[in-house]
């Protein structure tokens, strides 16, 4: 299911007739006349949807992390504009690596945990948080603190099988095409990712050698199997030809602590910037500009995935088409 509880199916019929409806007359009118939600409409149209009004993103500040979730959530309508009651949802945090959450290379565990919570109080099914991992799996879960911390909410709320973290397995990669695509036409992607009915993507941002930085649309990757070094040679092509064909509902930055040096593992606290930013939005293109120049300086255009997925279509880059709204 997608946001206002429309399953994929009926969000691709819809789209295709949006889209012809967006043809022939003006992007507001004819969005609102389509029935669907801002969040349902083709990504292809989310420049027209900037040039009239502009893509929110949200920008929280402050010491408090779980706090920051919470107001930038609050001044894009809530959580309850992007999860449904009865949704299955998928939480994608970054849980790659054997380090704590002071050297920033996993997602502060107080921000996974916030987004479980107004995902539960939003009438959630059941929330699912996993990552495949690049260094042994069960000590990175254990050392980035998120599963510890999601557990003990969990107990304190009698969660029970409403929220769960979990490692992938091998068995539940599927061999996936992916239409329209640049370079990746086909993948082992995980099925808990594909059947989900939102995808909540939850990267901590950090600098990384080979991608320059790492936010939302690079975070997506650890729904991948097999060799993901495969991708590297194309890297941003194949990051527009993942992120379309798994598109996400909502994209939360987490820029607490910020690895600025020798990502992505990073392990040198010299190399950590406590930044306590958090930049949310329904568009992850986006939110990754955003988060590009407030964290790093750098324009969209500078980091080739963000630039190529805003050249693709599946979201805003330019500064003109976004409007940044501080909570």
């Amino acid at each position: 299911m997608h946001r206002c509880g429309m399953s994929r199916r009926q969000f691709l019929k819809s789209a295709g007739t949006a889209a012809g409806a967006l043809a022939v007359g003006g992007a507001g009118a004819d969005w609102i006349r389509s029935g669907l939600s801002r969040a349902e409409f083709p990504p292809l149209f989310r420049e027209a949807w900037a040039a009239e009004e502009g893509v929110r993103v949200a920008l929280a500040s402050g010491r408090d992390p779980a706090d920051n979730v919470r107001r930038a959530l609050a001044s894009l309508g809530g959580i309850g504009a992007f999860v449904s009651r009865g949704d299955v949802v998928v939480l994608k945090p970054n849980i790659g690596w054997d380090r704590t959450p002071e050297q920033a290379a996993n997602t502060d565990p107080g921000v996974v945990v916030a987004l479980a919570e107004l995902c539960l109080s939003a009438g959630a099914k059941e929330v699912r948080v996993f990552d495949r991992t690049c260094n042994e799996p069960r000590r990175c879960y254990a050392s980035s603190g998120i599963q510890r911390a999601l557990e003990e909410f969990g107990k304190r709320n009698h969660a029970g099988d409403s929220l769960r973290v979990y490692h992938v397995e091998d068995r539940k990669f599927v061999r996936t095409e992916i239409p329209q695509a640049l370079e990746l036409r086909e993948w082992d992607l995980y099925r808990d990712a594909l059947e989900a009915d939102k995808i909540l993507n939850v990267p901590v941002a950090k600098h990384h050698t080979l991608a320059t930085i790492t936010l939302g649309l690079k975070n997506m990757m650890g729904v991948m199997g097999g060799n993901r070094g495969r991708i590297h040679f194309r890297l941003s092509e194949c990051l527009v030809d993942l992120n379309r064909r798994l598109p996400t509902q909502l994209t939360v930055i987490d820029g607490t602590r910020v690895l600025v040096r020798n990502g992505p593992s990073g392990g040198n606290l010299e190399d950590v910037k406590s930044v306590g930013k958090i930049i949310a939005s329904g568009d992850v293109v986006a939110a990754d500009a955003v988060a590009a120049q407030s964290i790093f300086g750098l324009g969209a255009r500078e980091v080739d995935h963000i630039r190529k997925a805003g050249e693709a279509g599946l979201g805003v880059m330019n500064p003109s088409g976004i409007r940044i709204v501080e909570a």
